[in-house]
């Protein structure tokens, strides 16, 4: 059976961390200033002192790789994967195709249609899933691995990702996978990671601001300094 799915995340660093990360920024920070005598910090105090990192000119962005965070992505297509592992300073454990059996392991494909599908077009969709999953069991049924069988596999298979970088990266990332031009799946699990982490974390997201929906998909977009 086919099951068609929508991504979603898990934050697993843990929210205590998350603070600590905050406060870290600007002990670090003061350290290149040399401003953190007799200071005390606080989540407040670090959240502003992450603004003022940001906003001069040029952004002093490289003390935010002084904390990390960690993600897992669930019910994305391999198509999202392949664009989510292009960023190279990350560190990235996602299911393998060659160990998994797409129809033994999971019971069946599950797959992330495109948005805004007509019911004409989801039953093309269908039926060329159905071929591929069809194709996948008789090869695994003629004793072929699933590392071979795999090739048989279609983009939109889902699969799951687990990434970890620092936060000066997640803003990169932010920046284009929650742009207008993204790919509307990416920008739709990523915007919302995005706004919980505006929530999360005061002053290290704040920049990026809701500009329109595209697809019936909101973006984001870093704030441009008058």
């Amino acid at each position: 059976m086919i099951q068609c799915c929508e991504g979603s995340y898990e934050i697993l660093t843990p929210r205590i961390e998350l603070r600590e990360g905050l406060e870290r920024i600007e002990w670090a920070g003061r350290t290149c200033y040399q401003s953190y005598e007799n200071k005390t910090i606080t989540q407040e105090s670090a959240a502003k002192f992450c603004r003022r990192l940001l906003s001069s000119t040029p952004p002093h962005e490289s003390v935010l790789e002084h904390a990390e965070l960690t993600v897992r992505f669930t019910g994305c297509s391999r198509g999202m994967t392949h664009e989510l592992v292009r960023h190279r300073l990350c560190a990235f454990s996602q299911e393998s195709t060659r160990y998994v059996d797409y129809i033994k392991d999971t019971g069946g494909m599950r797959v992330v249609p495109f948005p805004d599908i007509t019911a004409e077009e989801q039953e093309v969709f269908d039926a060329a899933m159905e071929v591929i999953q069809n194709a996948y069991r008789r090869l695994r049924e003629m004793g072929r691995p699933p590392e071979d069988a795999r090739q048989v596999l279609p983009t939109a298979l889902v699969s799951e990702i687990v990434v970890t970088a620092n936060w000066r990266e997640w803003r990169h990332i932010f920046e284009l996978r929650c742009d207008r031009a993204a790919h509307w799946e990416i920008r739709r699990i990523m915007v919302k990671l995005l706004e919980e982490l505006k929530k999360e974390l005061p002053g290290v997201f704040d920049d990026f601001v809701l500009k329109g929906e595209h697809r019936g998909i909101p973006y984001y977009q870093k704030e441009k300094k008058a």
